[in-house]
């Protein structure tokens, strides 16, 4: 009877494992406060209301993956989105950048197999909207950057034109996305590439905000556009939800920024050295200056830094940085859940934090100790045997 138990031994573990790995997986997620709703945010979200899953550097290896990536760390990633599916309920997927680890170094066969793994750790995700921003680990540093490998890695995920950018609308909420390495390099077509999807977004806005304000007799107050820098007659945050990789810089001229450099905008982003790039890098002032002209946008949703931020310009357009979700890039990834409210309300911003590698570790080696010496050593002898002469 001593030993009777012993068997189930195996069972008991394995149940054991299979709770704590569904509690270990599941996100805890903070709704994050609005300074400009003052205390007044609802408690209660709206059917209308549109949920979107925010993510960032993935870092994945593809084919060059080992056995520890493959068994432990993608296997939590799986779960990971798999368990935020189905406790937040989202409308969609946005990921900002750097799928790959290395993708920009890879042959196309072999980033191939980074596009299947991506798919393969979404899993019910594929099912909903998805839009896929483009990083420097994805398609390489300014010296090494190709329009033939942009066009190719944007061909295979939905939305991107082959600069690597896009504009989609979906629950009366407007994106738009940037091929913000692009945007960081110096000359080359595809920085001209982006730029006129920038201008025009903005025209395309800037027309829609006057569809709105037509004069008594309907007639459309009509404006003349120049191109170079355009004086933007919308308010700042009426633009469109802005995604990119690289986060914007903070340290943005104010109002009255000088209409003399503007010549410099399109010509002054610096060079960086060779990637990956700092993690501390920005799109320089001028760029940053010129995407808040010409968009205006509702808010700005970056990455890149793998850590979670969340700030305001002195313009007022709220920025949030986006951490990363993987054990490849540290310790205690997570991602960002925003509700974007009917009527073009505020935006409501949650960061969720996942379980930490190291104490999913602690615990796999501790059920170890504990369940070997069990299994490997006899049980207690039997009392008896030590009685008889």
């Amino acid at each position: 009877m001593a030993v009777g138990w012993k068997p189930l031994l195996p069972l008991i573990a394995v149940s054991a494992l299979f709770i704590y790995e569904e509690w270990v997986s599941s996100p805890s997620c903070k709704r994050l406060p609005s300074p400009n709703l003052h205390g007044h945010e609802p408690n209660q979200d709206h059917p209308d209301d549109l949920k979107v899953m925010m993510v960032a550097n993935l870092l994945l290896l593809g084919s060059e993956a080992g056995y520890f990536n493959l068994l432990f760390r993608d296997y939590y990633l799986s779960r990971f989105f798999t368990n935020s599916f189905r406790t937040l309920k989202p409308d969609m997927l946005l990921v900002l950048g750097d799928i790959s680890a290395r993708g920009y170094k890879l042959p196309n066969s072999k980033y191939i197999s980074v596009i299947h793994q991506f798919q393969r750790v979404l899993g019910p995700f594929l099912g909903l909207p998805l839009h896929v921003v483009l990083g420097d680990r994805d398609i390489g540093e300014c010296d090494k950057l190709s329009s033939d490998l942009v066009s190719w890695v944007s061909g295979r995920f939905p939305g991107l034109d082959s600069a690597g950018c896009g504009a989609f609308e979906i629950g009366n909420v407007s994106f738009v996305s940037l091929n913000a390495v692009a945007l960081l390099c110096g000359n080359n077509e595809l920085r001209f590439s982006v730029e006129k999807v920038v201008e025009s977004e903005s025209m395309d806005f800037q027309m829609g905000s006057e569809l709105e304000g037509m004069d008594e007799n309907g007639r459309v107050r009509k404006k003349v556009y120049e191109f170079g820098w355009r004086e933007n007659a919308m308010s700042s945050g009426s633009g469109p939800v802005l995604l990119l990789h690289f986060p914007l810089s903070q340290t943005v001229a104010a109002a009255n920024y000088d209409r003399s450099r503007s010549s410099s905008i399109l010509d002054g982003r610096g060079r960086v050295g060779t990637g990956p790039y700092n993690l501390l890098h920005k799109l320089p002032p001028n760029a940053t200056e010129y995407i808040f002209q010409a968009l205006k946008p509702r808010i700005v949703f970056s990455a890149h830094t793998q850590e979670f931020h969340d700030h305001f310009h002195p313009d007022g357009t709220r920025e949030v940085t986006v951490p990363a979700m993987t054990w490849n890039a540290r310790d205690d990834p997570g991602f960002v859940v925003a509700i974007f409210r009917r009527n073009k309300g505020e935006v409501s911003v949650s960061y969720c934090s996942l379980a930490r590698e190291s104490h999913v570790l602690i615990a796999y080696v501790t059920l170890l100790i504990l369940l070997v010496p069990m299994m490997v050593f006899p049980s207690t002898p039997n009392l008896r045997c030590f009685t008889q002469s």
